[in-house]
């Protein structure tokens, strides 16, 4: 297994590629994450629309250049709206990132529905290692949307999740892991305060589908995405004390990436 981060070339070669081609980002997202979400898009140079305005579910997965969907944008979206998107971006060949929030935290209906958006092909599945466990069939039981499992020890059930479907799967802990059934990379860093600031976790699917795009490639893609948020996590943690600051230092730290050594 080997290991990246901010330091290698490849990693700020795709954070650069971001904001070198802005790339417009839809989403579906909870309301409770979509205020960071989109402003860790914009922090990257990323352009961000999110919500199932009107007609946007048809037209806007379509036209964009990458879509995410955090399923627990069922809050306040209705499951056609979520399958409308997953289809009309797998149709037209946007690539598109899942979230599948909450997954195994014992609501059968709510996750056989985000079984089903696999059908429709997402490039990338990121989510904590409780959820991704789940999705993948097996026995983990999150705690709502925390996880019970940790990263480390859902590796191996994540790399032949992603094998089985096709698709780079990413899980978030203390180290993150991403893997694409044949390869596999641990991303170390961050701050423990991301997992105590609301939608952080969502808002790194949203950069991961912008890095997705930025890069062409799911795999290198979601490792960008992780080994910058990372950094500016670390950065921001090193700099600040409560939570609330916190969250406003990742944004900061990560408009500041591109800038700083």
């Amino acid at each position: 297994m080997s290991t990246a981060g901010w330091k290698d070339d490849a990693v700020r070669e795709g954070w650069a590629q971001i904001a070198g081609k802005g790339p417009f980002v839809y989403g579906l997202t909870n309301y409770i994450a979509a205020n960071l979400s989109a402003n860790v898009l914009l922090a990257a140079g990323a352009g961000p629309a999110i919500g199932a305005a009107s007609d946007w579910v048809t037209t806007f997965p379509a036209g964009a250049s990458a879509v995410w969907i955090n399923t627990a944008a069922l809050m306040s979206s209705d499951e056609e709206s979520l399958r409308t998107v997953a289809r009309t971006a797998h149709e037209a060949g946007t690539p598109w990132v899942l979230d599948p929030v909450a997954v195994g935290a014992g609501a059968a209906g709510y996750d056989e529905f985000v079984r089903s958006l696999l059908e429709f092909r997402p490039a990338v599945i990121r989510g904590n290692a409780s959820e991704l466990v789940a999705l993948a069939g097996g026995e983990a039981t999150g705690k709502g949307v925390e996880t019970t499992v940790s990263s480390a020890d859902a590796v191996a059930a994540v790399s032949a999740f992603a094998a089985r479907i096709g698709a780079v799967v990413a899980v978030s802990g203390p180290v993150d892991y991403i893997s694409d059934g044949t390869r596999t990379v641990e991303v170390p860093g961050g701050d423990v305060r991301l997992t105590r600031v609301t939608g952080a976790g969502c808002a790194l699917g949203a950069l991961t589908a912008a890095a997705v795009f930025a890069t062409g490639d799911a795999f290198q893609g979601a490792v960008v995405s992780h080994a910058a948020y990372a950094e500016a996590a670390e950065r921001a943690g090193a700099r600040t004390r409560g939570t609330g600051e916190f969250a406003v230092a990742l944004v900061d730290e990560l408009s500041l990436l591109g800038d700083t050594e």
